[in-house]
């Protein structure tokens, strides 16, 4: 009679934190809006996000190399959810690297966001009436990039010392729920960026208030 194999994890928040996210279709949705090309194997993009975001929410950790390590001392658990060929390199620096390269696309997320707010709604039982825009600042001291996101620009933090980042967001009431989010290099101006995100803040064509912050 051989022994059985017997196996002890930490389960933690994972199936509540993966069992929301199905519920709110984005796995579904990532797969939709963001094509993967024919060399890709394993789990889809959608799977592999669930899991990274989930990693994210329970450990409040979103630096990618400590992902495939978190990961293996949970296979059993996310098997459970993403199925028994589900393995570790799925979840590799390399992969999660490809994953970024994938969600580096502003129109996917424009049709991404559009159809997932519609979910959003149905799950909440929520009436599209009004939509809050408002836009704001993220300070860091990792400098200036010519090329990147960071740029020096109009402080509202009273540290012109620190780069920023400028982040426009629309918000549904009464909820407070984030319905589109538009992330910008530092020294844009606020002004250009309130009619984009109006028209990101559509729900299958329904006319919806605006109120805009200043």
């Amino acid at each position: 009679m051989t022994e059985p194999i017997i196996t002890n994890e930490r389960v933690d928040d994972i199936p509540i934190l993966v069992t929301e996210m199905e519920k709110m279709g984005i796995q579904k949705l990532i797969d939709q809006h963001f094509p993967t090309h024919g060399n890709w194997q394993g789990k889809s993009l959608g799977e592999v996000v669930i899991i990274w975001l989930a990693h994210i929410l329970s450990q409040a950790d979103h630096r990618l190399n400590h992902v495939q390590s978190w990961a293996s001392k949970r296979l059993e658990t996310l098997k459970t959810f993403f199925g028994e060929e589900l393995r570790e390199l799925d979840l590799s620096d390399d992969r999660l690297e490809a994953v970024l390269r994938y969600l580096d696309c502003d129109g996917n997320w424009y049709s991404f966001e559009e159809e997932f707010g519609g979910s959003l709604l149905q799950v909440y039982d929520l009436k599209p009436e009004r939509v809050r825009l408002d836009s704001t600042t993220a300070s860091s001291h990792c400098g200036v990039n010519p090329e990147g996101l960071f740029q020096w620009g109009h402080r509202k933090d009273h540290r012109p010392d620190l780069a920023q980042v400028k982040i426009m967001l629309s918000t549904l009431d009464p909820l407070g729920m984030p319905i589109a989010t538009e992330i910008l290099s530092g020294e844009k101006a606020d002004d250009p960026l309130y009619i984009p995100a109006i028209a990101h803040s559509t729900f299958n064509n329904k006319t919806v208030r605006i109120t805009i912050y200043w």
